[in-house]
């Protein structure tokens, strides 16, 4: 028997759930033998405390560690902004400006963006149970057609090239850049200000570069898109309200 199925086994599904003001979060648990302790964060859409623990952690020890931040959890949940569904009536940002969700007198046809009274609204056609899967399919393709622009603007300015480019839904971040030279980016940006979506390109783009966040790295992305420091701010004061619109 492999040496490598023995390490599969030792890196079983350990994941638990918390009880946090009456409500049951789900704790997934990730080994990683180069941790040196045990940390916890959450995800930034709240569903979920993520625990990195080294290999050698015993169960009881992860649990004892999760109960004892129990609170930090709580008001970290609490800070959380609102849920909102993508919903008729519900208003959500694209492209960093505020529209409110509409239903369509039309069966058939896309997702267009129009105003109604002055406001912008984005207007959904077909039954009123499609909204969210027709919504999200429209921004994901909003999604990737700006961001196949970004990129590609980059890319030419750097010298370098993507092997393919994904969109994705992950809560953990923004954007990555893997070892095959694929860069993925959460559809949620093309609810942010353009200037951010040019950004997390740019970031991304310059891994191509640099594997890493080294002050190099950052003076690659800083030349391709100055308001880098800007921009990443922005993401750190909003982005909690992109990860709170439910899909």
């Amino acid at each position: 028997m492999s040496m490598s199925f023995f390490r599969q086994l030792q890196k079983r599904n350990r994941n638990f759930d918390v009880e946090i003001d009456g409500r049951l979060l789900p704790v997934e648990v990730r080994e990683n033998d180069r941790a040196k302790r045990m940390t916890l964060r959450l995800s930034a859409s709240g569903d979920v405390a993520k625990v990195t623990v080294p290999g050698h952690v015993s169960d009881t020890a992860i649990e004892k560690f999760v109960d004892k931040n129990r609170d930090w959890l709580a008001v970290r949940i609490a800070r959380l902004p609102e849920r909102v569904l993508l919903a008729e009536g519900s208003v959500i940002p694209f492209r960093g400006i505020e529209h409110r969700i509409v239903l369509s007198k039309r069966v058939r046809g896309t997702v267009r963006i129009t105003t109604h009274e002055g406001e912008p609204c984005i207007e959904v056609p077909g039954l009123a149970d499609s909204i969210s899967r027709k919504l999200v399919a429209f921004l994901k393709r909003e999604a990737r057609r700006e961001l196949d622009h970004a990129v590609n603007l980059h890319a030419k300015q750097l010298g370098v090239r993507p092997r393919q480019l994904r969109i994705t839904d992950t809560t953990s971040r923004w954007g990555s850049c893997s070892s095959t030279r694929t860069l993925s980016f959460s559809w949620r940006v093309i609810m942010a200000p353009p200037e951010v979506l040019n950004y997390l390109a740019a970031h991304e783009v310059a891994h191509l570069r640099e594997m890493n966040h080294s002050e190099n790295f950052w003076k690659i992305t800083r030349e391709l898109c100055p308001d880098t420091d800007v921009q990443k701010t922005w993401l750190r004061v909003n982005g909690a309200r992109l990860h709170a619109i439910a899909a």
